[in-house]
């Protein structure tokens, strides 16, 4: 005995429904996903001694350095500054990405996931 059409109990009329609401959440994702990676995020720390600027690619944009936080005789303090303010950039855009999928994908109900 052999059936047509897949899965038991899923007729035609439901499966339709079921395809254009996959379909339209794919396009709803990749829409949030364009929008989220034209977003950038602006990071400053040590007082604003140093600024980093990355986008929602994370692709690091800018790094602008407070010209009093240039001491040769503290390479360490800098390299920390920037790499702090970097790591909290990306930080940044990975929880908004989180965000703003979720917000597409949140009322979905998919048996077995």
């Amino acid at each position: 005995m052999s059936r047509r059409g897949g899965f038991p109990g899923m007729g035609g009329k439901n499966m339709n429904n079921m395809m254009k609401q996959m379909q339209k959440m794919q396009e709803d994702l990749m829409k949030a996903q364009a929008e989220a990676e034209e977003k950038e995020f602006t990071v400053t720390v040590g007082g604003g001694a140093v600024e980093v600027v990355i986008n929602g690619k994370r692709e690091l944009q800018s790094i602008t350095l407070d010209e009093m936080v240039v001491d040769p005789e503290d390479i360490e303090m800098l390299q920390d500054l920037i790499l702090s303010a970097v790591n909290e950039a990306y930080r940044q855009a990975e929880e908004h990405m989180e965000k703003t999928m979720g917000k597409v994908t949140g009322g979905l109900n998919i048996p077995g996931l």
